[in-house]
């Protein structure tokens, strides 16, 4: 398919995604295709897939045949982790031609090139324990923030995840190549990375025994040693970056010396996200989460006791199997009491392959629903507080692009959204804000 030179790409899912997304199209990019807008006519439609819920799956299947009607013609790509776990349930799908895996999906170039409209849909995938490179991704130009990937993969067995299944074991970059492509970014114009990968906190560089010729055993000490907080105190270091974000990071792996750190720090931004699940023991026991509530506590403690400013994220499933009302209450109860900035509230949904399956009683999919309703009602009542708590206050804000209302909007340090009418010397700016 030589002829063909646009392509145009959708995302599903998480900020690890849109990293991904980006590179690939660079890739393209770079081989000569011209990119376009997902609702444009394009030769060729990427669509990079999440599948930690049911909701994930159906929005590419209706994707697709958005894509049917609107360009017959046109090649359909399915990547990402719906690809790895379901490629042949994926193939299926009418006007899908190609469906890459974990292993193949940066080799998107040569399996586009290969394209024949009208053959099968043609499916480059592979058993998910073939998988152990790490391929370097990072979203430019896309958004302000760009989302670099520096960890992939995870070797957690949480009972209602499938990632481990889609990205394979942990992997992660080298120290090193981090910070080769944080100076590229900084040359870029980017002024704030947010670092992201499937379990952040597990970043663990490659195996040092790669080193060529006599190492000292000293330096192999060292280098077995480098971990997240290893990284951390790297990038800080590095000129012309001016914030950097942790995604997300699990409880039992955001050490005090990682709070610490980004509580004396002058780049890392006063801001966490930090997965919950439950607030119930019970229910995290069930979903074999590698803490209890009370380790959780302790976190949030430590951070608004040295960050009293600090925003804090956390996610939450409503509707486990197992879950009673009790349980749903001692959550509700558990968030309500935490001085937490909002929520992301996930209602528990089916995944083939997983240890949940087993568990009883299953919840009714309304009462699921309506616990979804409570908390996220909660999370709007979490943000007012926060951000009313720094009404008047001056606070860095860095500014985004225009947006369709010819508004311009950023997020201040601790992650409070700020408008004001576009100004276009404030884009990609650092600028004092008064809350």
């Amino acid at each position: 398919m030589a002829e063909s030179r646009t392509v145009a790409f959708h995302t599903l899912g998480c900020k690890l995604n849109f990293s991904e997304t980006s590179s690939l199209s660079r890739l393209l990019e770079n081989e000569g295709f011209e990119k376009k807008a997902f609702d444009d006519l394009a030769d060729v439609y990427v669509i990079n897939t999440c599948s930690v819920t049911d909701n994930a799956d159906k929005e590419c299947r209706q994707l697709v045949r958005r894509i049917q009607r609107k360009a017959p013609e046109s090649f359909v790509v399915i990547t990402g982790c719906y690809a790895q776990l379901k490629p042949k349930e994926i193939s299926q799908i009418p006007g899908v031609n190609l469906v890459l895996g974990a292993a193949e999906k940066f080799n998107i170039v040569h399996h586009i090139r290969e394209l024949v409209k009208g053959d099968s849909a043609k499916i480059c995938s592979c058993d998910i324990e073939e998988v152990s490179g790490f391929h370097s991704s990072w979203s430019v130009n896309d958004r302000t923030r760009t989302f670099l990937k520096v960890q992939d993969g995870c070797d957690y067995n949480c009972s209602f995840c499938t990632i481990p299944m889609a990205r394979g074991k942990s992997r992660s970059d080298s120290i090193e190549n981090v910070l080769e492509n944080v100076k590229h970014l900084a040359k870029h114009g980017v002024k704030e990375i947010v670092l992201t990968g499937v379990n952040l906190g597990d970043f663990e560089p490659p195996n040092p025994l790669a080193l060529s010729g006599q190492a000292l055993k000293g330096t192999l000490e060292t280098l077995k040693k480098e971990n997240f907080f290893s990284l951390i105190q790297a990038l800080e270091e590095v000129e012309g970056i001016q914030r950097y974000r942790i995604s997300s990071i699990e409880p039992n792996l955001l050490t005090n010396e990682i709070i610490e750190f980004v509580a004396n720090s002058d780049k890392f931004m006063p801001h966490f996200h930090i997965p919950l699940q439950s607030g119930s023991n019970k229910v995290l026991g069930l979903m074999r989460r590698r803490y209890k509530r009370e380790l959780y506590a302790e976190r949030v403690a430590l951070i608004k006791t040295l960050m009293p400013h600090c925003a804090i994220g956390v996610d939450v499933i409503v509707g486990f199997p197992g879950e009673t009302d009790e349980d749903f209450k001692e959550t509700f109860d558990f968030l309500h009491s935490l001085d937490i900035s909002y929520l992301h509230v996930f209602t528990y949904s089916e995944r083939n392959n997983t240890h949940a399956l087993t568990l009883k009683p299953v919840i009714p999919v309304n009462i699921r629903n309506e616990r979804n309703k409570t908390l996220r009602n909660l999370s709007y009542m979490k943000l007012q507080y926060f951000t009313q708590q720094h009404a008047g206050q001056i606070r860095k804000v860095l500014f985004e692009g225009k947006d369709k209302n010819d508004m311009i909007e950023g997020y201040t340090d601790n992650y409070i959204k700020a408008a004001t009418p576009y100004r276009p010397e404030w884009e990609n700016e650092v600028v004092e804000w008064k809350i």
